[in-house]
């Protein structure tokens, strides 16, 4: 994977030439730098610019996972999930449904093992 370099990225958006691709890419570049927060407006905002971009979607999500925000993961998930079905992308439909089962297995195993009883 490219490293990307966060200050060319913020130029071009300072200089109005604000995108989709864009705001993902400055995201991932903010998550190779390891700031997860800052990369999550990029990636709300892509989801802003273009609702139907199942990537954006899908990305938020992960980010999210990583940073331990869990509903608002499925939240994204859920909207990727519906934007892929949309455009017939099931590869990005599968993978996000997965990730959907995945939170849900650990909630249930930390509901599990907290000894409340709930499975």
């Amino acid at each position: 994977m490219p490293k990307f370099s966060i200050a060319p990225l913020e130029g071009r958006l300072a200089a109005g030439q604000d995108s989709v691709l864009l705001r993902v890419t400055l995201a991932l570049a903010y998550q190779q730098q390891g700031e997860l927060a800052a990369a999550v407006p990029h990636l709300v905002k892509a989801t802003e610019l273009d609702p139907h971009y199942s990537g954006a979607w899908r990305a938020l999500g992960v980010l999210y996972v990583d940073l331990g925000q869990d509903a608002k993961a499925r939240v994204a998930f859920q909207k990727g999930i519906e934007a892929a079905n949309a455009h017939g992308d099931k590869q990005a439909e599968k993978e996000m449904i997965v990730r959907l089962r995945r939170l849900d297995r650990q909630s249930g195993a930390a509901g599990g093992q907290s000894g409340d009883g709930k499975t």
